[in-house]
């Protein structure tokens, strides 16, 4: 009889993978990850665009960086902020195809 071999996932790996997909379930953050796949942008500039204010989109951005979803460059006193993780853009796109679909 031949024995079945499984291969599971270390509970490291499934916490960092829940960790990603609470991160995509905020809206605001999926709105914030959405422009930053389609442009670097400041603070000023998403709160603009996405209707927010600049503190609650400095809070989620907060969050993305420290989950290293984002990152950010210095330019004087401005600070503009891009993604910096391909794979969870890709994740985010495949979601909102799927969501078109119906």
């Amino acid at each position: 009889m031949e024995k079945d071999v499984h291969s599971f996932l270390s509970p490291d790996t499934i916490e960092k993978v829940s960790t990603i997909f609470k991160a995509l379930s905020d809206p605001t953050r999926i709105k914030i990850l959405y422009l930053l796949s389609e442009e670097e942008c400041s603070v000023t500039h998403m709160s603009e665009v996405l209707n927010l204010s600049q503190s609650a989109v400095s809070h989620q951005l907060s969050t993305l960086r420290n989950l290293r979803l984002v990152k950010y460059r210095r330019e004087a006193n401005t600070l503009y902020y891009s993604c910096d993780d391909e794979h969870v853009i890709s994740l985010l796109t495949q979601a909102i195809q799927h969501a078109k679909c119906d």
